[in-house]
């Protein structure tokens, strides 16, 4: 036992989600993209930027022909910023073949589908001690955790079984939910202390650490048949690409052909660990190609969508 002091999480005060205040609302979210909407790239320059963006398109495009996977790995922004239907039309155009997320991704995913709001006003909760105090997001997603433990599963499959059910209100928005029906592999990461469901009592790190590791696992089998393959990485500063490189390294220590792969960057400012760790280190040596997109999830996104779509149609 530790010779210091711990705080007592079953003093908190928790709060209903419904009395919180929050940014984000389900109406709010992206509308599906049909092909025809790409014309507007006909217009672009060819030209830096323009034709990274072509280029972009073109790989994923050629990796959905081929059957190559496409791996999306998203921060929390994305769904804050009411993208994740882009995703959904490119999961059930069976475009992207697995994701991963960190655990802000998963909990704004969650509050979605189960509340039809997320993105909590932390600068109103703050000060006063009601930020992350969610009692529902914690008690329901600390529950899946436990439960994805007892059983053997990664985190985002649990997570995923959950909210693709008839009694969760706004289950067609959810990234988790799309991949447990559809099959696809999705992954949750999570890094202790990061997240809202850490401040309350029902968090087993036990289980989080078990079913994060999991999902690590099942993400470096991703990348064993990834030559060819194309990740989309999507809003996450830090977690995601340190969790990329080590999966990567997984895989070519286990003698996988990491070759011709593509690797995108999307985010609103550029991160070093994006940029070294997705983008230019596993494509290094002639392995591969690496691309970068400066701009705002929610207008590069559906843009992007409505590409591929019109790619696939031609």
């Amino acid at each position: 036992m530790s010779r210091f002091r711990e705080v007592d999480l079953n003093r908190i005060r928790s709060q209903e989600v419904g009395r919180r205040s929050s940014k984000v609302r389900v109406q709010d979210f992206a509308r599906p993209v049909r092909p025809d909407m790409a014309s507007i790239l006909e217009a672009f320059p060819h030209i830096l930027a323009g034709d990274v963006f072509r280029q972009a398109v073109s790989a994923v495009v050629t990796a959905a022909q081929h059957r190559r996977p496409v791996l999306a790995m998203m921060g929390g922004h994305v769904v804050k910023t009411g993208c994740s239907p882009l995703l959904i039309q490119l999961l059930d155009k069976g475009v992207i073949r697995a994701v991963a997320m960190n655990g802000a991704a998963a909990i704004h995913d969650y509050e979605a589908a189960r509340f039809g709001q997320t993105s909590e006003d932390v600068e109103a909760s703050l000060g006063a001690g009601s930020f992350g105090m969610a009692a529902e997001t914690a008690a329901g997603m600390n529950a899946i955790t436990t439960h994805a433990a007892r059983e053997g599963l990664g985190l985002g499959e649990a997570l995923g079984e959950a909210l693709d059910a008839n009694e969760v209100p706004n289950r067609s928005v959810s990234v988790l939910a799309a991949t447990y029906r559809l099959g696809v592999p999705a992954t949750v990461h999570v890094a202790l202390g990061t997240d809202i469901l850490h401040q309350h009592p029902s968090a087993d790190g036990k289980a989080i650490g078990d079913t994060s590791l999991r999902d690590f696992r099942i993400l470096g089998g991703v990348l064993e048949d990834f030559k060819g393959g194309v990740v989309l990485h999507l809003g996450s500063a830090v977690i995601l690409p340190e969790v990329f490189l080590k999966a990567f390294s997984i895989a070519a220590n286990l003698g996988s052909d990491l070759t011709g792969i593509t690797a995108i960057n999307f985010d609103f400012i550029r991160q070093y660990r994006a940029r070294m760790n997705v983008v230019e280190r596993p494509t290094a040596g002639g392995r591969g190609t690496g691309l970068e997109l400066v701009g705002h999830h929610e207008i590069l996104l559906p843009l992007f969508t409505a590409g591929v779509l019109r790619g696939l149609e031609a």
